[in-house]
């Protein structure tokens, strides 16, 4: 698949690059894919959800009545989980939600987002650029210029540049990472990928090791 290089301004600079269709072209696979956000949503929650247990309930430990002849249920203490203000039965407590996944799985996942991007058109490639300084107004003029600027935008840049991630930073729908970082989540969540030239060289030597 060949596709127009754009410059910041929106105009075609008269260049094309191909896209690898051993990334971009795959047959996507919907269950690695799964996989893959599942355990990027997990890597983010911190686990530390906590409740009390009827023993850990400060409150005392008196049997409240009679074990027999009192015409009702048997009474434990006060902090017994079927009265109110007392212990939750099963309730959560601290844990790792993270999990492991292969390689392979994670490199097939992030080919598969890839792949679904370039089946709908919602991949722009534009020549390297960099910013002055960090205005998230020139920002703003770069999206416009893409037509980029309504919908959710990641856009992927060979290495870090600081002022093109501060000035973006600020912006709900725009996401700035470089190519070693980008993964299945982040590029299935934007509405559509802006990669600069030199991020293609990366992503095809990351991804066809």
């Amino acid at each position: 698949m060949d596709i127009n290089v754009l410059d910041i301004k929106g105009q075609e600079t008269g260049r094309k690059v191909t896209l690898n269709e051993n990334i971009f072209g795959i047959e996507p696979n919907d269950h690695v894919l799964y996989l893959a956000v599942k355990q990027y949503l997990s890597d983010q929650r911190q686990g530390t959800a906590k409740s009390k247990e009827r023993s850990e309930h400060a409150g005392s430990t008196r049997k409240l009545g009679r074990q027999k002849g009192g015409g009702g249920a048997r009474r434990g203490d006060i902090n017994s989980p079927v009265l109110v203000g007392g212990g939750r039965v099963f309730g959560p407590k601290p844990r790792d939600y993270s999990f492991k996944l292969n390689k392979k799985v994670k490199v097939l996942a992030r080919k598969s987002a890839l792949a679904y991007k370039a089946q709908d058109n919602a991949i722009v490639v534009v020549e390297d650029f960099n910013l002055d300084a960090p205005k998230t107004k020139d920002f703003v003029n770069i999206a416009k210029n893409l037509k980029v600027d309504s919908k959710k935008v990641l856009l992927v840049l060979p290495e870090v540049e600081k002022n093109v991630y501060l000035s973006a930073r600020n912006l709900q729908k725009a996401e700035v990472m470089t190519a070693s970082q980008v993964n299945s989540y982040k590029v299935l969540n934007a509405d559509v990928v802006v990669i600069t030239e030199n991020s293609l060289k990366v992503i095809d030597e990351i991804l066809t090791k």
